[in-house]
């Protein structure tokens, strides 16, 4: 019988999250969550979702603006 052995793949990151809303994208830097190290895919806890929101929905003033580059990839 063969044992198989788990491996923790996450990890604990300060993560950029991004959000395009009303035509606008909306950009929160240094968001605590889970990474995993196989898939870069993030999970957040629930208390930092609701966080997440009220700083979205609430529209706090932010802390500074940039301005992006929009391309078309059309063929």
């Amino acid at each position: 019988m063969q044992t198989e052995t788990w491996k923790e793949t996450m990890k604990e990151a300060k993560v950029t999250y991004t959000l395009e809303m009303d035509g606008k994208f909306v950009i929160i830097e240094n968001v605590p969550a889970r990474v995993c190290v196989e898939t870069g895919e993030q999970f957040f806890s629930p208390e930092t979702v609701e966080r997440l929101q009220q700083t979205i929905w609430g529209r706090e003033k932010p802390k500074k603006v940039v301005e992006t580059p929009v391309y078309e990839f059309a063929v």
